[in-house]
C-alpha cells in the first residue's frame, strides 16, 4: 500500500502487515475484477505498483508473469518477501524504470499518491510501447460518509480536519484527462460502487486506515473514535450491528501507443 509523499511526521500513514492481513484482507479478496482486466499472459513482465504484502502479486506471478513489486512500507514488503516475491521499497511518485514492463498493475494504492501526474509519468516511462496500465483505486465519492463524519468531529474539537481525507479520489473524466496528458489511450474506465462489509467493525477500519487523524487527539483518541462511529451508525450499520464501508472504486485500463 504505497502511501503519499511524506508530510509532517504526525500525519504519515503507517502499516502493520499483521494488522493489515487481519483487518484489511478484503482489499485483495475483492480485487478479482481488476485482475481480470489485467488478463495476465504467461512470460510477460508486470510491475505491481503499491504491492503491499504481495497477496495479489503472488497471484499474478502464479499466472505465469514475471512480476516486480514496489511499495513504500517496509513491514508490508517483508510479508511480500516471505511469499518469495521480487519486491523493492520505492515511492510511486519517483519510479525509475524505463521501458521495462508489458503492464503496470495497481490495486487500492493510487489514491494514497497525492501527486498523480508524477505517478502517471512514471508509469508511462516504465511501460514498453504497446504496454498497458490497469488499476483500481478509490474513485469520486469513495468513503464520503466516513470522511464527512471525521471532518465534522475534527471541526467540533478544533483539530486538523484535513487529516480525515488525505486521498486522491478522482472522477473517471478527471483521471482520463490526466492519462491523456503523456499520451495514454484510455480503453475503458468507470466508477463501481462497492459497499464493503467490515467484519471487524468500523472502529478497527478507522484505526487501520486513518490512524493519523485520531492520534492528533492524544489521550482523547478513543472518545473521538466513538463520536465518529456514533455519527456513522445510522447510515453504515444495520440493525444487527454489521458495518459497511461506502466504497466507490475507479477501474481503468489504458494503453501506451506502440
Amino acid at each position: 500500500m504505497t502511501t503519499a509523499t511524506d508530510t509532517a511526521p504526525q500525519s504519515r500513514q503507517t502499516w502493520s502487515a499483521d494488522s493489515y492481513s487481519t483487518h484489511a484482507r478484503f482489499v485483495a479478496d475483492l480485487a478479482g475484477a481488476v485482475v481480470d482486466w489485467l488478463a495476465v499472459k504467461p512470460g510477460e513482465r508486470i510491475l505491481d505498483l503499491g504491492c503491499g504484502d504481495g497477496a495479489l502479486t503472488r497471484k499474478i506471478a502464479d499466472a505465469g508473469a514475471i512480476v516486480k513489486g514496489v511499495d513504500k512500507s517496509p513491514d508490508l514488503l517483508a510479508a511480500a518477501v516471505a511469499l518469495s516475491l521480487d519486491v523493492e521499497e520505492g515511492d510511486g511518485h519517483e519510479l525509475s524504470f524505463d521501458n521495462e514492463f508489458d503492464a503496470v498493475f495497481s490495486n487500492a494504492a493510487l489514491h494514497w499518491m497525492n501527486q498523480p501526474e508524477k505517478v502517471i509519468d512514471g508509469v508511462w516511462r516504465a511501460l514498453k510501447p504497446g504496454g498497458r496500465f490497469v488499476a483500481e483505486f478509490g474513485g469520486h465519492g469513495n468513503v464520503a460518509a466516513i470522511v464527512t463524519a471525521m471532518r465534522a468531529v475534527g471541526m467540533m474539537r478544533g483539530g486538523d480536519e484535513t487529516l480525515a481525507g488525505p486521498w486522491f479520489f478522482p472522477s473517471p473524466e478527471v483521471f482520463a484527462d490526466m492519462l491523456a496528458a503523456p499520451g495514454f489511450g484510455v480503453k475503458r474506465i468507470g466508477l463501481f460502487p462497492r459497499p464493503t462489509p467490515l467484519k471487524t467493525g468500523m472502529k478497527v477500519w478507522l484505526k487501520v486506515f486513518r490512524k493519523p487523524f485520531f492520534e492528533q487527539f492524544g489521550d482523547d483518541m478513543e472518545n473521538v473514535l466513538q463520536e465518529v462511529e456514533d455519527l456513522l451508525r445510522p447510515c453504515l450499520c444495520d440493525a444487527r450491528g454489521n458495518w459497511t464501508a461506502d466504497y466507490v472504486r475507479l477501474r481503468v485500463e489504458a494503453v501506451k501507443p506502440a
